[in-house]
């Protein structure tokens, strides 16, 4: 058996390719990908060869965002059919590590994580027709959750992780400084927490309309009307709690500038080295908080999104074949014009 597979081999270098797939060992199981959603570090990759350190050393099958329908399940597999459609958990922790000991799974010293450059050979993804997967990172999603909607799991996610981190949201006043998937889902997951006010911020009107959909109290675009933001700055601040999803420094000292005394800036956006306002920072006792990846909260997002309590189908805002790959990562890119992109697979025209 052979599955297509959409494999990066340079900056800008995308090619559809034919590898074989063996049958699912025991504990595993053969999923045919529906659907998968392309993600800001598979853009990085596609656009400039890596982000920061993380560099694409060698060709990498991308993606980590995907649901689809399980085909055959290796011996020793409960809890999973054949037929049942799932998300995909791309995060495999070992389980024996020190912080996997204490709890911390996200932090695990040998994290295996599925389209990742980090490792070295890289951790192969999730962007083909067929695939061989642990059976414990295959999530049932239910009859009623398409599969552009489970292909959110994992974003939705990462932000249900943001989320935990900042702590009760409920009344609160929110700041999200970026539009794109995370932000927009940010936006989604504060209104649900039952926060008071969420103001997101961007560069694109296109993005804020989305953000708008997700649960966005107000909208404003920094670049046509920074002045909109002064008054959330007045007095030493307005917001409890910003989650600053662009990695743009711009958008790091509007959020410190917006924040009120011992507010909480949640860092969720990634990049290089970037200057922080520090005199700001510990003038006004704000607590500066990193958030990374996701445990628990995977399956949390799939049950979320099959209980309809967030609507994550605003931020897909685009979708192509496989073949179309290249075609879909440029659309990804341009940013006037869209949010979330997704590659539908073999398993998503199979089910149509």
């Amino acid at each position: 058996m052979n599955t297509r597979i959409c494999r990066l081999h340079g900056q800008g270098d995308i090619r559809i390719e034919t590898i074989p797939v063996i049958n699912p060992a025991p504990g595993e199981a053969l999923i045919a990908i529906a659907a998968g959603g392309i993600c800001g570090s598979d853009l990085h990759y596609y656009q400039d060869g890596g982000f920061g350190p993380i560099r694409v050393r060698e060709p990498i099958i991308l993606g980590h965002e995907a649901a689809g329908v399980v085909l055959v399940v290796g011996a020793g597999v409960t809890g999973l059919s054949e037929g049942e459609r799932v998300a995909v958990n791309p995060s495999r922790p070992c389980g024996a590590c020190t912080f996997c000991r204490q709890g911390l799974p996200v932090h695990c010293l040998s994290m295996r994580f599925n389209g990742s450059a980090l490792r070295f050979p890289h951790e192969q993804g999730l962007f083909r027709d067929k695939i061989v997967v642990d059976a414990r990172q295959c999530i049932p999603i239910g009859d009623a959750v398409a599969f552009s909607e489970a292909a959110c799991c994992e974003p939705l996610a990462v932000c249900l992780h943001a989320r935990r981190m900042a702590g009760p949201l409920a009344g609160k006043n929110v700041l999200i400084t970026g539009a794109g998937p995370i932000g927009a889902l940010c936006a989604g997951v504060a209104a649900e927490a039952g926060a008071a006010e969420i103001v997101v911020t961007d560069l694109q009107d296109f993005t804020l309309a989305v953000a708008s959909q997700m649960g966005a109290t107000q909208v404003i675009n920094v670049a046509r009307n920074p002045e909109d933001l002064d008054a959330y700055a007045a007095e030493k601040g307005h917001f409890d709690v910003a989650f600053e999803c662009s990695a743009a420094a711009p958008a790091i000292a509007s959020a410190i500038a917006t924040l009120r005394p011992q507010g909480q800036l949640v860092q969720v956006g990634v990049t290089g080295d970037a200057p922080v306002p520090i005199n700001a920072l510990v003038g006004k006792e704000i607590t500066l908080q990193g958030t990374h990846r996701f445990d628990v909260e995977f399956a949390e997002a799939v049950g979320m999104i099959a209980q309809r309590r967030i609507d994550v189908s605003p931020i897909v805002t685009g979708t192509y074949p496989l073949e179309q790959a290249t075609e879909a990562f440029d659309a990804a890119g341009q940013r006037s014009r869209a949010v979330k992109i997704q590659i539908v697979f073999d398993g998503g025209v199979a089910m149509r």
